[in-house]
């Protein structure tokens, strides 16, 4: 916020009242932190290079935000009370087999289900056992105590609540709010009782330690009904409602899955039984992913109906002496016996009133129905309702507790279900519309968002208590900040909020709602493009100078002129006044904030785009609208570097936070040849508030200007932090090395930050499959090695605290100093720069290409893009470094593709009237999407006739809005020069003509809608038509936020220390972190947080390593859940989390339920990435396994033979995830006896992992043994095979001596033979000499009649073959009759071999080896049939 924008009507609350209205919501979570050991002995050596659950996925940001969830309760009987918050719902009774015996793995009521059972610790795991047991009775950092306290209830009932000193009473009172017997009381005080029978009042934000102390025990709590107000009320009506619907419950399709499956299970037969679930259709979603789009949406969970109705009534507002007797509100109620009742709310009691007809008649109707709830009075009224409302409160109870937690700004939802549903009449849906205030309280004060803020950052944070306070006070006053910004950016926007200067030019019009400001910032970049249309009126495309500081005259009036004047100017030359700037100022500000320097403040900031305008949401400044505060200005420049003020305070503070952000102090010289020292950029703002808070606003510019991009219309590409933070951590090893001159325990390249953490499933995997221990050092060299790495860690740290930049440097800004130090300071940003093109740039393309880092789509590739420093600017030099890759490139081609057309598309929405924004979106996807030809309007417009008449019917501005005609004469050549205009601009690429097919699929769809908040129909979409999309496609247009809300950074440190224990394989350790992180977040942020899914991921993971399967499920499921309502239902991770259960679920045995969860992994993926990805192909070898496991070795070869054709396609014949396949396909013909093709396949393996890992590699050196196991497995069977052919050469002179010595038996063979080949039935007849054909045939057709009779048919004379083949060989009679059982002759072929069981396998050859002869063969066999 700039100084001419700021404003604040509000008085300033004191700190105290801040603190706690701050603190008001927060709930705790009681703690799970139980070690664990490793395992007992390592795995087997596994038979598949079998994928671990997925590790940190590539680019995972720390950007999500989530609402705080309802606190645990517990009730003193089990099975009314509300499950723990900490304590999941078990997805399915896990049931493990352990030496015969069924036991259930996890139960979903109780509270022990997270402690892991240790298993028994070997004796060679000295670490683990080495870990401190005797700190159990001590908590660990983020864990609370709780003490039992006692409640009596309104209603007279007792419950027993878990408190910690530190809870207010309004933790208690969410406490209640969330246990089921007292989930409808709402308006009560709270008396609390010692056990010396002092009784105290507890006021709302005071904390339990301040009144009593509650860990000497006997102390209780007593509900006592309050009197009710017009607020409390109205609240208390609104929660009635809420509990009376099941639209809060958000149940996740893995608990759907999970107790279908159970269902299943308890519906076999016998115990054993498994539900027969049939073969999954996972390729099919590959091979069509758009008509796949209806299965995403789950069908929404079915309301259970407790009350016809509940309304306000029209006897409101209560007449004056009604009023004065303690009327408050009347109520109308119909219920599902069809009674219709009205209902009088006083501020005691509810009850039925005689109002019968028009007229109010106030006397209670029927005595003894009054009751201090509604809820209370309805189930008195109604016995339906009671029943109702009972299973209502079950379906709650028996959910995951997460699945009733609310997020805060749940992600945006691009498919919405296809047909429409219904929408049906609810009068108080109805009611909250019309009383709709963007935001703000509609009675009471409205928060001063700035003081909650900044006292909040002045709480004290000296120990790891306070620190926690801190941070859930800072998180939630910034999340309800988003909130009311969103819904106040909304009403700005849709012009419902009126600005604060309304005579001054519409592009300096200025915002302010809810005590908080607003302005625009409207990209102006796609001006250049536009000329060719009509053009709108420019002074709508200029922010106002009060968003971003006037640089060379760019906000002036007479710019304007200049600005559309300018043909040579690049598309980008306008960037620094539109998203850039905005985008960079959200930047700096989170950077100042994370810096938390003590007396240098912040304003609250969020970014709002909506209908293609972007608005900037910021707290007031206090005291800004109270007059003329120019003078408060102490540093900085308000015009452009013209004036410089400077403060000698003021830069004491600001150069404690550059030190932090790696800024130089340096020299500036302003227009009077006056030299500054400063510590920031020129343009920033150091203003005084009328609180006396030091603030520092204008933050555009706090890493160095990107050197690579010079040039007046580069002015805002500056550098990413992540860059800044990695060179100078780089620049700090370097001159560590050249000081010490050793070479040796560097610490890891930051760039490579995310590739470690993405190897540590894989570095765990292959540890296991060695069978070696991952940790043999003492815990004395542990301790040496941690002293070491400390002493290292510090002075690399110091080193690094010295690399500073210069952010004026490359700027038109006068610099001071010696022509040297200016020199030195450009080239140091010079250098950074290098560093980003030289070795960021390559170092991140060879990740992408060995899949270290891998990005499943658009949003995801820019996370990735921005953990390693790079700029997504950067875009176009990454794609031509994977041109080899095709998945790749493809999705590089379409990022660009869809940014470039994101511009185009909000230029259109900011342009377009309310009543044509349907039709022109869809026509825009058709012109992207389709193939509109020529001017010619697509089939969808069903009002362009009309189109022109309403052109001059407008808000404000109608006269400046571009018709909807305009746009409907672009077709699809148009729009796509534009975007190859606009790419060659922004990103320096030249977007081939490839593009425009490659962009015709869903993932490029769903990219696009996501990020200009657009909902369309789930249905098959025809990307082969010339209009895909019809005008009643287009179903909704959301807000997309960008905001500053802060993370827990303690948090984020013990979850990378766990990270680092977990790669080195000490998973007790590990565990130890992982669960401290998770308390404190669960206190921080509450449940619905994507830190929190992240630690319930790396906790599974580690109970999964140690062999805990069914711990494994229960973290896993819970970051299910959190991804599916945080980060979006298709998002990539949510599909990793899938896959993960599934894995999880397999390790139990339960494979059915696991390949179900495989399905909607594989279906997540083709959705986000489409088919054609190297995860999609992994993902089918693990489906392989399943079913490979479960013994249908047809499907398994089919998903294994896919796998590899996508790898060798996508990553090449020579790539490890190549040789992956090849070893996959290897065990699986293992497992089918074909050894011979095991080695061929391993041969392949071996070779590639020769030449990419070198052969002295582990997993090399595992390859070379497995294919020596193949081969000494088939060596055995060549034996037996030629063992068992000189025992027939042997029977076969057997047989030549006996029918010698016995010429009878000629005869007798003879007739065995004819009488053989008379049985063929259904055959043609091989025609000779003395053979009678029609009779043969005759006698064969009356067996098949007799058979098919149950007659017995006469045995054929002679000798049968079977006896003379026993009289040669007795012992040969057992293997005979096993073969004749199975039915299959013995023949032992390449493509046909049997396997050990004696049974014979007709199996396709694996892709590659021979699959033409095996389709050949297939053909045959249908043809004899």
């Amino acid at each position: 916020m700039h100084v001419s924008s700021k404003a604040n009507s509000t008085q300033a609350s004191n700190k105290e009242s801040a603190k706690s209205s701050a603190a008001c919501l927060f709930y705790h979570f009681q703690p799970s932190l139980n070690l664990i050991s490793p395992p007992s002995s390592p795995p087997p050596p596994s038979s598949h290079f079998s994928l671990p659950p997925q590790g940190e996925m590539a680019g995972k940001s720390n950007k999500s935000k989530a609402k705080r969830a309802a606190a645990q309760s517990s009730a003193a009987n089990p099975t009314d009370s509300a499950p723990q918050s900490d304590v999941p719902a078990a997805p399915a009774p896990a049931s493990v087999p352990d030496n015969g015996t069924v036991d259930n793995a996890v139960e979903a009521t109780v509270p022990e289900t997270n402690e892991v059972p240790p298993p028994v610790p070997n004796a060679d795991d000295s670490e683990s056992q080495a870990v401190a047991a005797s700190n159990d009775d001590q908590p660990k950092q983020g864990e609370l105590r709780l003490y039992p306290v006692s409640v009596k209830t309104q209603s007279g009932g007792k419950m027993e609540l878990q408190l910690n000193p530190g809870d207010s009473v309004m933790d208690i009172r969410q406490f209640l709010l969330d246990a089921p017997e007292t989930c409808y009381f709402t308006c009560y005080e709270l008396l609390l009782r010692n056990k010396e029978n002092e009784t105290h009042h507890l006021e709302d934000y005071n904390e339990i330690s301040e009144v009593a102390d509650i860990t000497t025990g006997g102390c209780s709590l007593e509900m006592i009904a309050a009197l009710y107000d017009d607020r409390s009320i109205r609240a208390h009506v609104h929660r009635a409602r809420d509990l009376l619907s099941l639209s809060s419950l958000h149940s996740s399709l893995s608990t759907t899955l999970a107790l279908k499956y159970d269902a299943a299970l308890n519906k076999a037969q016998n115990p054993g039984d498994k539900p027969n679930v049939p073969e999954l259709d996972c390729l099919g979603f590959m091979d069509d992913v758009p008509a796949s789009l209806r299965k995403l949406i789950s069908s929404p969970t079915e309301d259970i109906k407790c009350v016809e109705s509940i309304v306000f009534s029209s006897f409101n507002p209560p007449p004056s002496h009604r009023r004065l007797v303690g009327d408050l509100i009347y109520l109308d109620v119909v219920t599902l016996e069809g009674n219709k009742y009205c209902i009088t709310g006083t501020t005691k009691v509810f009850y039925v009133n005689s109002s019968g007809g028009n007229i109010l008649d106030p006397r209670p109707s029927k005595s003894g129905f009054e009751t201090a709830t509604l809820i209370g009075l309805l189930q008195k009224l109604s016995s339906k309702f009671k029943k109702a409302f009972r299973e209502v409160m079950e379906k709650k109870a028996s959910a995951h507790p997460f699945e009733n937690v609310q997020s805060l700004l749940p992600p945006h939802s691009w498919l919405r279900p296809y047909p429409v549903p219904d929408h049906k009449r609810d009068a108080a849906r109805a009611e909250e519309a019309l009383t709709i205030s963007y935001g703000s309280e509609l009675i009471g004060m409205q928060r001063d968002w700035n003081e909650e803020l900044q006292s909040c950052r002045e709480f004290p944070h000296a120990t790891p208590q306070e620190r926690i306070l801190r941070d859930r006070a800072l998180y939630k006053v910034s999340s309800d900040f988003v909130d009311a910004a969103l819904n106040g950016a909304i009403g700005v926007i849709s012009r419902c909020i009126p600005p604060i200067n309304p005579t001054d030019p519409e592009c300096l019009h200025m915002y302010v709602h809810n005590n908080i400001f607003f302005s625009f910032a409207v990209d102006a970049d796609i001006e250049q493009l536009s000329k060719k249309r009509p053009s709108s009126n420019m002074a709508e495309k200029i922010p106002s100078s009060d968003k971003v500081p006037c640089k060379e005259g760019t906000c002036d009036g007479e710019h304007n002129a200049e600005l559309n004047c300018c043909s040579e100017a690049p598309l980008v030359e306008n960037e620094q006044a539109t998203y850039a700037s905005a985008n960079n100022d959200l930047k700096g500000t989170k950077l100042y904030q994370e810096a938390d320097v003590p007396g240098l403040y912040n304003l609250a900031m969020a970014i709002i785009d909506y209908r293609g305008h972007r608005v900037v949401a910021q707290s007031v400044l206090p005291g800004i609208l109270q007059g003329d505060k120019s003078d408060a200005l102490l540093y900085g420049s308000v015009d452009n570097g013209k004036k410089i003020c400077w403060n000698e305070d003021f830069h004491a503070k600001v150069l404690e936070a550059a030190k932090l952000l790696h800024i130089k102090e340096h020299d500036v010289i302003d227009a009077s040849e006056n030299v500054f020292k400063l510590a920031a950029p020129v343009e920033c703002k150091g203003i005084v508030g009328s609180d006396n808070r030091h603030y520092l606003l204008d933050l555009m510019r706090v890493t160095p200007r990107d050197a690579n991009y010079t040039g007046p219309e580069s002015r805002f590409c500056v550098l990413r932090p992540e860059l800044i933070t990695s060179f100078c951590q780089a620049e700090s090893q370097s001159k560590r090395k050249t000081k010490t001159d050793e070479g040796t325990d560097i610490v890891p390249d930051p760039s490579d930050v995310s590739v470690d953490t993405s190897k540590t499933d894989d570095e765990l995997s292959h540890g296991e499959e060695n069978g070696a221990s991952t940790s043999e050092k003492t815990v004395a060299e542990k301790q040496d090695t941690t002293a070491d790495s400390a002493a290292r860690s510090s002075e690399s740290s110091k080193l690094c605290d010295e690399i500073t930049f210069n952010p004026n440097v490359f700027t038109d800004f006068k610099l001071g100093g010696t022509q040297e130090e200016i020199a030195a300071d450009e080239e140091n940003v010079k250098k950074v720069s290098s560093y980003l093109v030289d070795v960021v740039l390559p170092k991140f393309i060879a990740d992408l290409c060995a899949l270290e880092v891998s990005p499943m789509d658009g949003q995801t590739l820019t996370e990735a893009l921005h953990s390693h420093g790079v700029n997504v600017r950067y875009i176009g030099r990454i794609a031509n470094g994977v041109k080899h890759l095709p998945h790749l490139w493809d999705l590089c081609l379409n990022e660009i593709t869809v940014r470039s057309a994101k511009h185009i598309l909000k230029d259109i929405l900011r342009d377009i009237e309310d009543h044509d924004i349907g039709a022109a979106v869809s026509h825009f996807l058709n012109c992207l999407f389709g193939n509109v030809t020529g001017g010619k309007a697509s089939t969808n417009n069903v009002n362009a006739k009309n189109q022109k008449k309403g052109q001059g019917r407008g808000k404000g501005k109608a006269s400046a809005k571009k018709s909807l005609a305009s746009y409907m004469m672009v077709d699809s050549n148009i729009l796509w020069s534009d975007i190859q205009e606009f790419a060659k601009a922004k990103f320096e690429f030249e977007l081939p003509e490839q593009a425009r097919t490659t962009a015709k699929n869903v993932p490029v769809l769903r990219n696009l809608c996501q990020k200009v908040g657009i909902s369309v129909a789930a249905r098959k979409y025809d990307f082969g038509s010339t209009s895909p999309f019809d005008a009643s496609d287009v179903l909704d247009l959301r807000a997309v936020v960008k905001h500053s809300v802060p993370v827990c950074s303690e948090a984020k440190t013990l979850v990378e220390m766990g990270k680092v224990q977990l790669a080195e394989g000490m998973l007790s350790e590990s565990y130890t972190f992982f669960s401290e992180a998770f308390s404190i977040l669960q206190q921080v942020t509450g449940p619905m947080h994507r830190e929190v899914a992240n630690c319930c991921r790396y906790l599974a993971m580690v109970l999964y390593h140690a062999g805990d399967m069914a711990g494994a499920i229960m973290q896993q499921h819970k970051e299910l859940i959190i991804n599916e309502r945080c980060l979006g239902l298709d998002h990539p991770d949510t599909a990793h989390s899938y896959g993960n259960m599934a894995l999880f679920y397999h390790g139990l045995n339960q494979t059915e339920l696991a390949l179900q969860n495989m399905g909607r992994a594989l279906l997540l993926l083709g959705l986000s990435s489409g088919p054609d990805h190297p995860d999609v192909a992994a993902t089918f070898i693990n489906v392989a396994m399943m079913y490979q496991d479960m013994g249908k070795m047809d499907t398994a070869l089919r998903y294994l033979q896919d796998a590899l054709k996508k790898n060798e396609r996508l990553l090449g014949p020579e790539h490890i995830q190549t040789a992956v396949c090849y070893h996959a396909l290897a065990i699986a013909c293992n497992s089918m006896g074909l050894f011979k093709l095991s080695q061929q396949h391993e041969k392949k393996t071996y070779d590639i992992l020769v030449k990419q890992l070198g052969e002295n590699d582990s997993r090399t050196k595992d390859s070379q043994n497995w294919m020596k196991t193949f081969e000494m497995r088939e060596v055995q069977k060549t034996a037996q095979k030629q063992k068992g052919q000189a025992v027939d050469a042997a029977n076969t002179k057997k047989a030549i001596d006996l029918l010698k010595s016995r010429p009878d038996l000629i005869q007798a063979f003879q007739n065995a033979a004819a009488a053989e080949r008379a049985n063929t039935l259904n055959e043609a007849q091989p025609r000779g000499r003395g053979f009678d054909e029609r009779a043969a045939r005759a006698a064969a057709e009356v067996r098949k009649k007799a058979a098919a009779k149950g007659l017995l048919v006469r045995p054929q004379s002679g000798v049968p073959v079977q006896q003379l083949s026993q009289l040669i060989n007795p012992g040969t009679a057992a293997s005979s009759k096993k073969s004749g059982e199975n039915g299959e002759a013995k023949k032992v072929e390449e493509k046909k071999e049997t396997s050990g069981n004696g049974k014979t396998t007709n199996v396709a050859a694996p892709a590659g080896l021979g699959a033409g002869l095996a389709s050949l063969d297939k053909k045959k066999q249908k043809a004899k049939k």
